[in-house]
């Protein structure tokens, strides 16, 4: 196994704070806990730090913050609190109060260093309902060059999603998730942090006054143990490279079909957290999306559909496919006969995919491997994927019609905001695209995903809690190895990373090491 220590060196018997994990919470917690003077080792089981987070856009639903008065929004606590209220099914009140406390002034306290910078996105939310604010209000780490960091740093960062499962190289200009990666770590180790990759977590222990305080894990030396003074973070991702699993927990979805990084997130620590009596939910399920599937068998994350239909086994049209990710996969999710479905489109864009899948692939691979498949009529397209030829007609011509009276009387396609958002907006014309051109090409998904989202069960404070909902001293948790404070609902563009930094820095300040809330 590969493995890198950057930072102090070499690793010690005990520090005062253990972070389970590399990923936007992980390292916001790490960041914070060495900023505060604390001695902070960062375990990581693969080469790389940041896991899924490095792959993301980097937006991080964190409301009511400067960033969002900088950029004139019309958005405050109050209006998220709103939102949350309309969008999630009966939530934990004490968690999201502090979810919503915690956001602004988590945000003013990265600011203060002079290696976070955040920028406003526009990027529509995930739902109309009060408190929404139009273009959204997530903000995002500001792109930085790679030779403004510590070389080693750098070098540690995981490269963006269709970089890395080709083996390739990160760019020179980090951005997204790269960037909020490299910044956090960037900022952990010039503060006295170590970072520790190559070292995958197995289990953890208890000191004599029953804290948990011993974290076990397996590197290149052999198996070793690192004792924690203040606390154990848990930031480790979920469950979702696990088939076992996903099956044992009644996960939609496959691990082949999931964006983490492969390899990752197979949720030994969530295990071995419940082994020493953590309390566990898995009733969030996952944060969905519809996945390409490519020749390999593996899936890319996809949105912004601004052509074409999605019909499922039976040839059959089933939802509006301009849904936000997440609750278009939850549709899917509803029906096996939905997985796979087919994107069925037209030549408009010289038979490129008329959405945004990271990564594509090629189209020539595509149609070789015949997860695309390519026809000259829609009869013999539906033949060729084996749908009755009269009813993928059908969907076709329906579809068609809608287009054409520019209203999506069946779904409401292009009704919401979101919908148009990656089109430009301009209402549902942007999106209703006649299907009319051959050749056609039909499109191979299935039910992909962020990660999963039940986990660790934990309070207000990020702290770890037992059956009884006592907690566990020493432990805490964050990210998708907890239970979401957000249920099964997505609210928004970096509710996942938004949530897991915020919660981590709630963990690092219950453990003494930044402002109390």
């Amino acid at each position: 196994m590969s493995a890198t220590v950057v930072g102090a060196a070499p690793l010690r018997q005990e520090y005062d704070v253990v972070v389970v994990g590399s990923g936007g919470g992980a390292l916001t917690g790490a960041a914070l806990a060495a900023a505060a003077g604390l001695s902070t080792l960062v375990l990581e089981r693969t080469p790389l730090v940041g896991g899924t987070s490095a792959y993301s856009g980097g937006a991080c639903w964190l409301p009511g913050s400067d960033v969002q008065r900088r950029a004139g929004l019309p958005d405050s606590t109050d209006g998220a609190r709103a939102y949350l209220a309309a969008v999630l099914d009966d939530p934990d009140q004490e968690r999201v109060e502090a979810l919503l406390t915690e956001s602004p002034r988590l945000v003013a306290r990265l600011e203060e260093d002079p290696l976070m910078d955040f920028e406003w996105i526009p990027f529509a939310e995930y739902y109309d309902a009060p408190g929404r604010v139009p273009m959204g209000r997530s903000i995002q780490p500001r792109a930085i060059r790679r030779d403004e960091l510590d070389p080693a740093v750098a070098a540690l960062v995981r490269p963006p999603v269709e970089r890395d499962r080709a083996g390739g190289a990160g760019r020179s200009t980090l951005s997204g998730g790269q960037a909020l990666i490299a910044r956090l770590a960037a900022m952990t180790v010039r503060d006295g942090g170590t970072i520790a990759t190559g070292r995958q977590v197995t289990g953890f222990g208890r000191d004599a006054e029953g804290r948990v305080a011993v974290v076990r894990y397996d590197g290149p030396e052999g198996p070793g143990e690192v004792r924690a003074r203040r606390g154990i973070l848990v930031a480790a991702g979920g469950f979702e490279g696990s088939p076992e699993r996903r099956a044992a927990h009644g996960t939609p979805g496959d691990a082949a079909w999931t964006m983490a990084p492969r390899g990752t997130n197979t949720g030994e620590v969530i295990d071995a957290a419940a082994a020493i009596g953590a309390a566990t939910d898995w009733s969030g399920e996952g944060w969905f999306c519809p996945g390409l599937e490519h020749p390999d068998g593996t899936a890319a994350f996809t949105l912004g559909f601004r052509g074409g239909l999605m019909v499922d086994s039976s040839g059959r049209r089933y939802a509006n496919e301009c849904l936000p990710y997440d609750r278009f996969g939850r549709v899917m999710a509803e029906d096996p006969a939905r997985t796979p479905s087919w994107l069925v489109f037209d030549a408009k864009e010289d038979g490129r995919l008329p959405a945004i899948a990271m990564p594509e692939g090629e189209r020539a691979a595509h149609l070789a491997a015949g997860t695309w498949v390519e026809a000259d009529t829609v009869e013999d397209l539906a033949a060729a994927i084996g749908l009755d030829p009269a009813v993928l007609r059908a969907s076709v011509a329906r579809y068609n019609e809608l287009a054409a009276a520019g209203r999506d009387a069946d779904f409401g396609r292009g009704e919401d905001e979101y919908d148009t958002f990656f089109a430009g907006g301009g209402g549902p014309g942007a999106v209703l695209v006649p299907v009319d051109r051959p050749p056609y090409t039909a499109a191979r998904f299935v039910l992909s995903d962020l990660g999963t989202k039940g986990g660790l069960v934990t309070d207000a404070r990020g702290r770890v809690v037992d059956g009884a909902g006592e907690p566990l001293p020493g432990l805490y948790a964050a990210s998708n190895s907890t239970a979401s404070v957000f249920g099964s609902a997505y609210p928004g563009p970096g509710a996942p990373l938004g949530a897991a930094m915020v919660f981590a820095s709630l963990a690092v300040a219950d453990m003494g090491g930044s402002p109390a809330p």
